[in-house]
């Protein structure tokens, strides 16, 4: 399976410099690609990649591009071929196309060294990349696997070098214990045992810190140097957010993993709740990441994870009897079989009892009714 490792880069000033140029020069490469497939539309003229990369040597040589790895500059043009391909496969299907842009500085910050060793790779405690020299890394934990690719990337203005790589799977010994995952607003996670994970608000947490950088952008004059360097803070705000929030996410996921052989987890349409007067909480609890971080560690451990329809979950009970709910009411009773336990821990349980079935084992013979539940025939 292929992962990214990402550690910090500390160039020196100097270095810095010099990797800020190639990011230029290879911005500049891709306006410029773009460009030249919108004139050869017009024209009636068709272009692809090989189209683009049979120019690079003669545009090279003239002096036009000083983007100092030949494949970097072939990787650039890979990657206007993809945004035009999957803008057709938007049209065809009838979806909001969106044309492809030109990248002002904001909005490109990264470009990728396709084969490793070939303009860019680790030496020692240190990684080398051509045209800028050895520049100092943090190597807080070891590159395992077969390094396919380097990125070099720019971010808040930090620079990090992220080695995709090609690993084999680290499984764990085998576990017969599973879970339900009931995700939410109230707490992240709801657990089938009876389990509230809390719900970090790492957003709600950090929101002054955004509101005072925000106001110090908005206070500047746009195209200035001192908007520049408020526009760095408030990136930097969002990072700290972002890393936070990714950081509660590995570490619950690897906790998951490491205990359940089986997990199941509903399969929420994320984008369609995104909306409206939740949409704060909802991006800020990152359901979506979390559920793509623990589909990979489950992967990678031989673990079985398997997505559940949400459909009706927490207006059912496990033994199959309706308990139709109101959104207010937060407490599941059912009257069939005398279950009574909080109304996310029922939707938990009943996602697990789908994860059984939709993993082809049956759903385990004990009662599911907890011994103080209250019998309300």
């Amino acid at each position: 399976m292929r992962k990214t490792f990402k550690y910090r880069l500390y160039p020196s000033p100097a270095q810095a410099r010099a990797l800020d140029a190639q990011l230029k020069e290879a911005r500049t490469l891709y306006n410029a690609a773009l460009q030249e497939r919108r004139d050869a539309w017009r024209r009636g003229v068709s272009l692809n990649y090989y189209d683009q990369a049979n120019q690079l040597k003669e545009i090279r040589a003239a002096g036009d591009l000083s983007l100092a790895n030949f494949s970097a500059c072939q990787d650039v043009l890979r990657r206007v071929d993809k945004t035009f391909k999957a803008f057709y496969r938007r049209v065809k299907r009838g979806e909001k196309a969106g044309y492809p842009r030109f990248k002002p500085r904001q909005r490109f910050d990264s470009f990728t060294f396709p084969a490793y060793g070939d303009g860019c790779g680790l030496s020692g405690r240190r990684v080398r990349v051509q045209g800028v020299g050895l520049i100092k890394v943090k190597l807080h934990r070891a590159v395992r696997g077969v390094v396919k690719t380097v990125t070099l990337k720019r971010e808040a203005g930090y620079w990090y070098a992220c080695f995709s790589v090609e690993c084999g799977l680290a499984l764990l010994s085998e576990s017969r214990d599973a879970i339900g995952i009931d995700v939410g607003l109230e707490s992240f996670a709801a657990l089938s045992n009876g389990a509230a994970i809390p719900n970090p608000r790492h957003y709600g947490e950090g929101l002054s810190d955004l509101r005072v950088a925000q106001r110090k952008v908005a206070r500047r004059k746009k195209g200035g140097r001192g908007r520049r360097k408020t526009v760095l803070l408030l990136q930097k705000a969002h990072m700290h957010i972002r890393n936070q929030r990714s950081d509660f996410h590995h570490k619950l996921a690897r906790q998951l993993v490491n205990r359940y052989g089986l997990i199941a987890l509903e399969d929420l349409n994320v984008k369609g709740l995104a909306g409206g007067m939740l949409a704060k909480s909802v991006h800020d609890a990152g359901w979506a990441s979390f559920a793509q971080k623990l589909s990979y560690k489950a992967e990678e451990t031989g673990r079985k994870l398997v997505f559940v329809n949400p459909n009706g979950t927490s207006q059912r009970c496990v033994c199959g009897a309706a308990v139709p709910k109101a959104l207010k009411d937060r407490w599941h009773h059912c009257r069939a079989c005398g279950l009574s336990v909080p109304r996310d821990q029922a939707s938990a349980m009943e996602i697990l009892r789908l994860g059984w079935s939709l993993a082809g084992i049956t759903w385990p013979g004990e009662a599911c009714v907890p011994a103080e539940a209250v019998c309300f025939s």
